[in-house]
């Protein structure tokens, strides 16, 4: 069989530009007040306006932009009934995650994950963005272990970084501290081997981080 040699080709303009919008939402030189414009944007990175209007295109699909009614764009808002059924989808896809690891982790498992826990919770000074990538981290980590990539698949698009975050800080509003839980607790419900135990211990720390955000957004309101 004879193939051609792939030549590796530069990254996309509009990857870099989409990277550059989601670290921009993330360290919050974007914010709920800004509108993005192609136009300006392309000029202000010198850049032509088709891959500008390429990532602005792809975070809108994304859930993370939605047209402003003076054009552009902004950062799309959730209302609570979509941040509900953000939570369900979480509990749906991670609670079957804790019921995989019930039946089949390991000790060595169990140690994995205990010990990256207490790595990401020790913070010092932590900011909002801070919070967020600890949270993330801990809750991929039993998704990895429980080893379905197609739950892994769904748990990054609901984690999606730019949107997932731009919700998240919301709860700077109450307490960011909170966020973080007890995950050692549903290492301990994993453990046990009893599936239902690990299905409701992951449920309940979920439904917490709910009523966190629902709180958090509250203030937000007012």
């Amino acid at each position: 069989m004879a193939l051609k040699q792939i030549k590796t080709q530069r990254r996309r303009l509009a990857d870099e530009v989409y990277d550059q919008l989601v670290e921009a939402i993330m360290s919050r030189e974007i914010t709920g007040e800004d509108r993005l414009v192609q136009e300006k944007l392309a000029a202000e990175l010198n850049i032509s306006r088709t891959p500008v209007r390429e990532a602005l295109m792809r975070l809108e699909t994304e859930g993370v932009l939605e047209v402003a009614a003076s054009g552009g764009f902004r950062l799309a808002r959730m209302d609570q009934t979509e941040v509900r059924q953000l939570y369900q989808a979480r509990a749906a896809i991670e609670g079957q995650a804790a019921r995989i690891l019930a039946v089949h982790a390991e000790p060595e498992v169990l140690d994995r994950l205990r010990d990256l826990i207490r790595r990401e919770e020790d913070l010092i000074q932590p900011t909002t963005r801070d919070y967020f990538i600890a949270n993330r981290r801990i809750h991929r980590a039993f998704m990895v272990e429980a080893g379905n990539k197609f739950l892994i698949d769904m748990f990054d698009m609901i984690w999606g970084k730019a949107m997932a975050f731009h919700l998240f800080s919301a709860i700077e509003n109450v307490d960011i501290s909170k966020s973080l839980g007890n995950h050692l607790a549903l290492v301990d419900a994993i453990a046990t081997g009893d599936v239902t135990e690990a299905l409701e211990t992951f449920t309940s720390h979920i439904q917490e981080g709910f009523d966190l955000q629902i709180e958090g957004l509250k203030e937000m309101a007012d």
